[in-house]
This record gives C-alpha cells, structure tokens and sequence, in this order.
C-alpha cells in the first residue's frame, strides 16, 4: 500500500527519516512464507496483512518482508489480498480515532475532513458501520465523489480561503442541526489543520466533543488554548502506533474488529515496475482512497 505519509517519507519531510536507500511501504499482504517456532496465530499459506511499523515504516514495497508476528494479522476470505493492502496507514489510524479516542457509538455525529483520503474514507466507512452519522469535509467540488460513495451522510466543501472556512463552518452548523444534533458534532477526525482548525472546526464541536488531530495536511498553526477552554473541546493527538505497542491485545481486537465492520477498499492498483507513479499521485496532490502497487 502507499499513501501520503510515504510519499513524504520519499521526499524526506516525513518525521521518520531513514537512511538511504531503502525500500518505502508501510502496509503489505499476501501469503506467510514462513513462521517462527512460537508463532501460533497463522502458518504457512496463510493470507495475511502486516504493518512494517517496527521497521520504521519502511520495507514494503518489495517481494518478500519479514514482519513481526505482533505485526501480522489473518485476512477473511472474503476480503483480496489488495483490499486490505492500506489497512494499516488508514483504517487503523481511522478506527484509533473513531473508537479509542472518540468513543463514539450508535446516533453520534461525527465531521471528517481531509474526507477524500485513504484516512478520511476509511474513517467515513468505520464510522457509518459503527451506527454514527457522518459530514465529510473536502477542499473542493471534484472530491466530493468519494466521500459520497462509501456513506457519508452530508458532503460539504470548505475551500482554500479563510471566508470558504467560514461559510464552510456556517453549513456544518446547520447540518448538524438537520442530522439532529444542534450541538455540535460528537467528534472530529482532522487531517487538515491549518487555519480550517481554527477557522471553522473548533466552532462545529459540541460541548466536551472531541477533535482527534490525525494529520495537518494544510500545515501546522498553533492552538489557542482560549478558544478551547470557552468551547470546552478536548484535542488529542491520534496515533495508533504507540497505543498498539503498549495495548497489543486490544489492537488486536481492533484490527478483528475492522475486519468485521466493513469490506475494506482499493482504489487503483500500480503494477510493481511502475511503483513511481503512485507515488506522483500524493506529489501532485491527486491520491484519493486507497493506492496499492502488486
């Protein structure tokens, strides 16, 4: 699997920074080669997805990976091989956000920006199988599509400009209202940041809602701890990885559960020797869902 965070990782922006060369990917599947003498969960032949996270994130993009068996996880036989290439860089950062930080649950309203990525339509899938309602947030018309297409409830635009921010909170506002809940939303799942955080999405929370900073794709502004306190919003940082390796047997739940929640998606497929070009996409701002090279 590939999406942004390795496509940054190749230009060298990414916060891990290997030395080079290396091999880049995250995210692999297919079928164990082999096990260790204590490995118990899968064997040999069986169909498998893995995260390479203890690597560094690196290491994927190859024929044949060695990850450890905490890593490794059975696919259900009804799920290719291809669609569960990305489960970790988006549908484990999604489910992280959603239900280990958000808590969320039958009738709960939740706002996704960035909604047109691998983590946003992850999070609008998990989030509408969970029971909740969701408003999807994309920065302009043509990326409303995807969003629409795995559930999402509302699909609305906020733009480059701080006045499409505005007008951007003022239709989230009253589609917040429309969906029942003129609160607020319950949660946020942010991929943007920026000035949209400010701007317009600490003003669409509920009291003591919760705004899970998965990402700051619009760059990193700093948070004035005012606005929070008069809103009385709570921001956390999502990342899944330190939570798993201090939680194993919950993440490993976590990963069952996903796997049971929904068919998880692929969007293009890359044939190995042209792995470049799914890298271009994230470069030129063009990777919608989930990207996969085979």
């Amino acid at each position: 699997g590939v999406q942004y965070p390795d496509a940054l990782q190749a230009q060298g922006l990414y916060q891990v920074r290997p030395p080079l060369p290396y091999v880049p990917a995250m995210d692999v599947s297919g079928i164990v080669l082999e096990t260790g003498a204590k490995v118990k969960h899968v064997q040999k032949g069986d169909r498998v997805l893995a995260t390479l996270l203890k690597n560094g994130g690196t290491g994927g993009m190859a024929q044949i990976v060695v990850a450890p068996a905490s890593c490794v996880f059975p696919v259900p036989s009804r799920v290719h091989l291809s669609e569960c290439a990305n489960v970790g860089r988006n549908y484990f950062a999604a489910y992280h956000s959603l239900k280990t930080i958000g808590k969320i649950g039958p009738g709960s309203l939740v706002l996704v920006d960035g909604a047109s990525g691998g983590v946003g339509m992850a999070s609008i899938q998990l989030a509408k199988a969970m029971g909740a309602k969701v408003i999807a947030g994309v920065s302009s018309e043509s990326k409303t599509g995807p969003p629409k297409q795995v559930g999402a409830d509302v699909v609305l635009t906020y733009g480059r400009s701080k006045k499409e921010y505005q007008d951007f909170k003022k239709k989230t506002k009253l589609a917040c209202k429309q969906l029942g809940h003129p609160k607020g939303v319950d949660l946020v799942v942010d991929m943007v940041q920026g000035d949209l955080f400010e701007t317009a999405l600490i003003s669409c929370v509920r009291p003591l809602g919760t705004i899970a900073l998965v990402g700051f794709t619009a760059g990193q502004k700093m948070i004035r701890p005012g606005l929070l306190l008069i809103k009385e919003v709570n921001v956390v940082g999502s990342l899944w990885g330190r939570w798993a390796h201090e939680f194993p047997q919950e993440h490993q739940q976590n990963v069952q559960e996903i796997l049971d929640l929904i068919q998880p998606r692929v969007d293009r497929i890359f044939p190995m020797e042209q792995f470049a070009n799914a890298f271009e996409l994230f470069e030129n701002n063009q990777g919608r869902g989930n990207t996969v090279v085979s």
